[in-house]
């Protein structure tokens, strides 16, 4: 149950735990009880060379215990507020549980962030002890101003040069009695994280969570995904641990006895993969879909491309029938001809082992869904926001349906109000924002059930499908109603297009922006017989990238009406990025920011005289 005052008057809604709620339990309880139930089992891997070493849960216990008692001896006091930032790296989780250990509380910080951006969580998370990654961080912080920097009780702990070990140098004389006692102190409605939302609409929210918001989810939702989450499986993490999604993740890994590795750098993905070999992935669609784009356009160039066209219409049709219920001997023989030209190696390039993918933070797509799942890769998806500690859904391993993101976990319950909001209650609701009670008192209802901002339908089931956020639906001078992200995603998906926006409230019609991908783009140039190194300006209005651009729209146009459809739109020379305001830290577009900073281009769309963009 949430917390907050007023759930319990909607308990009907929820649906029934598998695993007790722990009130007295807290995240630091996982850690220990896995040691009992398998000390010697391996819960992380490191790189080394091109292999990859164990680490055990007793081992990584002694190694949590070692840096905690660090952070005793450096003056840490329960319930203090410390910041990490860092990609994703085997101390990034080290760090995090021997913050448990010794009492204290996670503010982390995106890798990513400005030194304004930086200077905003710390010092409205108020934390008072510091540690990134590497000395070009530590420069960022420098950055900040210098009531931020001298809110610290200590200088930063650069990871790089030896923070890890630094602090277990440091605690080499803090009593074990000591860590045992901080370990205990938190109950399960005690601030375990405050993750900011990466604040796509407004200022960044500090998301207070819990030790149950982490720990009795990561307890039903272990039980109710054993095909996943069990000792023996396996998982690369290569997505942010600042954000709520990877995070929960690592704590459910824990949980389940998972092993663990690491891999920042997304260019090493694949090798990484390969070596790694996991059991299943934590993706979000992006990656998906550019995992499938480098082999259509990999296949293209080596003269294959009929024959990888052909398979992936093979696939998606087998996956169709497999949900019918029976597969036609022709399109066995079919399958079971393409599984040895072609889909054996795509599962070889995501490690060989991998059954099931975790997707979240945006819809993956009908067709992506079905082509991945004839490859013996489940696609789970789920939906969650910071606020509910990641999955309030997700598909489960017995029974999933495509275009869905699942049912409510154990603990959780949904509900759809009148205007079509999805509104959540159950375990995995934070409890607060930090500081901000107003938002906290906007943010849910008068019987306490957390308002998402994002709009659903139920099935019969009570599987939920998203069908848009609510404050970005668009209203056209006609008074048609429209979510952008019904078009978005399917144009998305093309191998040339890096972002789309929707655009048209108050207009006569539906526009959009486009940005190219220059990544896969020059690639796509050479497979079309162009030069690879044609610069984006002089790319974006060639005749053949013009025309499929046009078919990457014509495909999401039919997914709505004609009065819905995407009849103008216009490319842009530049990329969106974190930097340049355009993007969230999880790579969301922010829509306000676009729209305003390219509001000239947008008129463009609808000069009646000499009208910019292309048409459709």
């Amino acid at each position: 149950m949430s917390q907050r005052k007023g759930a319990e008057v909607s308990a009907a809604g929820i649906r029934p735990t598998v695993v007790d709620v722990r009130p007295e339990g807290n995240i630091a309880d996982l850690l220990r009880e896995r040691v009992q139930k398998t000390p010697d089992s391996p819960l992380f891997a490191v790189p080394n060379g091109d292999e990859w070493s164990d680490i055990t849960a007793r081992e990584f216990e002694e190694q949590v215990i070692a840096v905690a008692k660090g952070f005793v001896a450096a003056g840490v006091e329960p319930g203090e507020h410390v910041s990490l930032m860092s990609r994703v790296r085997y101390e990034w989780s080290l760090i995090d549980f021997a913050l448990h250990y010794a009492g204290a509380i996670m503010v982390p910080v995106y890798e990513t962030s400005s030194s304004s951006q930086m200077e905003w969580i710390l010092s409205d998370g108020g934390s008072t002890f510091l540690l990134v990654e590497s000395d070009e961080l530590k420069e960022r912080f420098d950055g900040t101003s210098e009531s931020t920097r001298s809110q610290l009780r200590h200088e930063p702990w650069v990871i790089g040069n030896g923070a890890v070990e630094e602090l277990t140098a440091l605690g080499a004389d803090v009593d074990d009695a000591e860590i045992e006692r901080r370990r205990g102190l938190a109950g399960g409605s005690d601030v375990a994280t405050i993750i900011y939302t990466s604040g796509s609409t407004a200022k960044p929210k500090g998301v207070v969570l819990t030790h149950s918001n982490f720990a009795d989810l990561s307890r039903n939702a272990a039980n109710v995904m054993k095909e996943v989450v069990s000792p023996g499986a396996s998982t690369l993490l290569f997505v942010t641990l600042a954000h709520v999604f990877a995070r929960f993740i690592s704590v459910l890994a824990i949980e389940g006895g998972v092993k663990v590795g690491h891999q920042p750098d997304t260019t090493q993905l694949v090798p990484s993969l390969g070596s790694f070999k996991p059991t299943f992935l934590l993706v979000v669609p992006r990656v998906l879909e550019k995992v499938y784009n480098v082999s259509e356009q990999k296949a293209e160039g080596g003269g294959k491309g009929k024959i990888f066209r052909r398979a992936v219409e093979v696939a998606v049709e087998h996956s169709k029938a497999l949900d019918a219920g029976k597969v036609p001997l022709r399109l066995a023989l079919a399958f079971k001809l393409y599984d040895v030209l072609v889909y054996g190696k795509l599962k070889k390039a995501l490690g060989g082992r991998a059954q099931y993918a975790v997707s979240g933070s945006a819809p993956l797509g009908l067709f992506l869904g079905h082509f991945y799942r004839s490859l013996g890769l489940r696609i789970l998806e789920g939906y969650g926001l910071t606020e509910t500690t990641a999955p309030i859904t997700v598909n489960l391993p017995s029974k999933f349906k495509i275009g869905t993101v699942g049912p409510s976990l154990p603990g959780g319950g949904l509900r759809i109000a009148e205007d079509g909001e999805i509104e959540v209650s159950g375990i995995p609701v934070f409890k607060e924002y930090h500081n901000n009670p107003e938002a906290t008192a906007e943010a849910f209802t008068e019987d306490g059930w957390f308002r998402t901002g994002d709009i659903g339908q139920l099935d019969a089931e009570d599987y939920l499908t998203i069908t848009g956020r609510k404050k970005e639906l668009i209203i056209t001078a006609g008074g048609k109603n429209i979510s952008p992200t019904q078009l978005e995603d399917p144009i998305r998906s093309n191998l040339l297009v890096e972002q789309v926006v929707v655009v048209g409230d108050q207009k006569p019609f539906i526009g959009a922006i486009v940005t190219l991908d220059t990544e896969m783009m020059p690639k796509w140039l050479a497979n079309n017989g162009l030069d690879e190194n044609m610069r984006v300006e002089d790319a974006m209005v060639h005749p053949k990238v013009v025309e499929e651009l046009k078919a990457a729209v014509a495909k999401g146009n039919e997914a709505v009406s004609r009065a819905e459809s995407i009849r103008r739109f216009i490319v842009l020379p530049v990329s969106f990025t974190e930097a340049s305001g355009h993007l969230t830290p999880k790579m969301s577009i922010k829509r306000a920011n676009i729209v305003k900073d390219f509001s000239a281009e947008i008129d463009s769309l609808y000069n009646k005289e000499n009208p910019g963009g292309i048409s459709l």
